[in-house]
This record gives structure tokens, sequence and C-alpha cells, in this order.
């Protein structure tokens, strides 16, 4: 094994990532070193590059190594580590995904089985760079799993392109979508087609929805939302302002509204228009706009005379993940998941990969190592 590996590095806005090397870190006990295969862009990275998010200002360190949503192969296991957290044996060379926080384990959201939301989560994801280990983020060619993060080993039939979103988008909708309480025979808007829209319309077709909308500006991601299950789309190029996509989404639901909508656009503008296209006793499920300061105009009668509720989720749960893995073996067939990710980009590519997504050109970029 190398001495050191390469890793693209985030000094902060208005800054192009950069290449650098660091030692490649010896696992302590219970800790897994993985050699990363594939790492996609995902909307939140997207977010932090472009400057929407903050991430000092939220308490990240700088530098850091951005990018979560990855597969790889265990390349060093530390002492004590024998399986996976599903406890599936667990050897140097097998592919693994892994959940992409970790958790204090004593606050009171994770006492009450609800760790997604321990106040640590959101900062775990984003840990310095320029102290050892190093490699805690996925743009980089390893990738340092810390003692008691969940990992959990990839089936042999699933390859990497289906694999490399199973730990963010895919994980995240399942998650997102138990929380609402959707439920069999119920109709779902879903306000947007990237990653978690492409996988959220899979995972609610599967659930049993009678009726699944999906509504984007971008032809080729209501293509791909067809493909995956969609019965209605709504193009924002045809159908221009929230009137116009509420009549249609009412005209779509025989005049009731739907049971539930999700934003997975990362833009609050867009929940107003959310929460109209909602029935009465319907939930919305907010769970792309993760952008402080960021706020939108709501009227909070329509909520309380609609007995609508609003469902913020972030992250998922510890047994998501395996949940997800397994969503990924039974759907592999039906769905062109290999159509998700749009093209490869390698490493030292990742500023152009970045732009290009930015624009919309790719759906969802994925970086090679």
């Amino acid at each position: 094994m190398p001495d050191k590996g390469r890793a693209a590095i985030y000094r902060g806005l208005g800054h192009p990532m950069e290449i650098v090397e660091y030692p490649v870190p010896e696992p302590e006990p219970g800790a897994v070193l993985v050699k990363v295969r594939r790492a996609n862009i995902c909307g939140s990275d997207i977010h932090i590059w472009r400057g929407d998010i903050d991430i000092a200002a939220m308490g990240a360190p700088l530098p850091i190594i951005l990018g979560h949503e990855t597969v790889g192969t265990v390349a060093r296991l530390g002492e004590g580590v024998v399986a996976d957290s599903a406890g599936e044996p667990l050897a140097v060379g097998d592919r693994v995904v892994h959940r992409i926080f970790y958790t204090c384990g004593h606050c009171r959201a994770c006492l009450k089985g609800m760790d997604p939301a321990c106040p640590l989560a959101p900062i775990a994801v984003y840990s310095p760079c320029e102290e050892y280990p190093h490699f805690l983020g996925a743009y980089a060619e390893y990738y340092y799993i810390r003692p008691g993060q969940k990992i959990f080993k990839v089936p042999d039939d699933l390859t990497d392109e289906m694999a490399a979103p199973v730990n963010c988008a895919l994980a995240q909708v399942i998650y997102g979508l138990e929380r609402v309480g959707f439920g069999y025979g119920e109709t779902i808007a879903i306000q947007g087609a990237g990653g978690l829209g492409i996988c959220a319309t899979a995972v609610a077709r599967e659930m049993g929805a009678e009726k699944v909308i999906v509504i984007d500006g971008i032809e080729e991601r209501l293509e791909l939302a067809r493909a995956f299950g969609a019965d209605e789309v709504i193009d924002m190029n045809e159908l221009k302002t929230p009137e116009e996509r509420f009549m249609r989404v009412r005209e779509l639901t025989g005049g009731w509204g739907a049971d539930v909508v999700a934003e997975l656009v990362g833009y609050p503008h867009v929940i107003p228009e959310g929460i109209d296209m909602l029935g009465n006793s319907g939930r919305y499920l907010s769970m792309g706009t993760i952008s402080l300061g960021m706020t939108y105009e709501a009227d909070p009668a329509l909520l309380v005379m609609g007995n609508k509720s609003i469902v913020g989720v972030m992250l998922y749960g510890p047994d998501t993940l395996k949940k997800a893995l397994d969503f990924l073996r039974r759907a592999k067939d039906k769905y062109p998941f290999d159509r998700v990710l749009s093209r490869p980009y390698a490493l030292e590519e990742i500023n152009k990969a970045f732009e290009e997504q930015e624009k919309g050109l790719v759906t969802r970029a994925t970086i090679i190592l």
C-alpha cells in the first residue's frame, strides 16, 4: 500500500478545490480504512461549493475533504473488526458502504432512539483533514471509518454504480418516507428529480403508491423519473407558475391534493407551493433545504385549517443503510439505477465536475478513483 494518498481539499467559499497528499493512516482498534472506488457529487456538496451553505459558520473547521456518497473496498481493518454492522464477515478487499455520519450516543435524541437528530451528526459529516487521520471525506483515495460508525458489506450482485448512492440519496429517502408515514394507496408529489428525487420515485412506487407525480424543469431528469416509476411528470418549462403546477397536482389527484409532498430541491421558495399541493391531512416532507438563513413566506392558517403537517428530516437511522442495500437487491432489475450517475470524472477534474453538475449538464456526477 502507498505511504500517501491523494485528496481534493476545500478551503472555503470562492476557493477551487485542490489536490494534496496525506499520509495513509493505520486504523485504530474498531476502525476501518477504505480505498475509495467512486464518490458521487451530492446536492449538499453543490450547496457548499456554491456558497449556499457556509460550513465554517456551522462550526466545521477548514480545510476539509467534501463528499460522502461513496463505495469502496476495505484496505485495512483495525484491531477487533471481523464483521460489518449486520454481522457479516468482513475482510480486506470486500466492497463496503458506510453511514455518512456518527453520533455522540448520549444526548437526548440518541437516548430516545432518534440519533439522526443528534447535534453532532450534521457536523460529523465534515471533519478537518489536516489532522490525523486526514481522510474523512469521500473525494480522496481513502476514507477512514471511525470506531462505531455503521459499515455494511455490498452484495456481489450490486455494481458500484448502484451502490454508490446508497448511503445518502437512497437511504435518506427511505428514512424520510418512513418518518412522514407514507403508506400503501397514497399519492405523492416529488419536488425535484435530482438524485434524491429519482430514488424517492422508485421507493414510493415500491411502497405501494397509488400515484407518483414528479416536478422538475430538466427534461433529462423527467425522463429518468418516468423510468423510475413516475405516473405523471410536471415540466416547469410548460407550467411556469406555482398556481399552474398546484392546479395540475389537484387535477391529477381527483381534486383532493397529494397525501404527501416531498421537497427534494434544496430551495425554500418551493415550500409554500408544495404545501398548497397537499390535500387536507396531508404531510409535507422537507429534506432538501439545508441552507441556513434562506427563508420563505408562509401562511400558518393553511396548515391549521387543513390539518396539514410539516416533517423535517435530515440523515437516517442506524438500520436504514441495510434496508437500502436490500431494496436495491430487490429492485435492481426493475429500475435503471445505472442511469442515475451521468458521467464519471477523474479526481483531478473535480472542479469541472462541480461546475457541470451545477449548470445542470449532468444529473449526478461521479468521481472515479
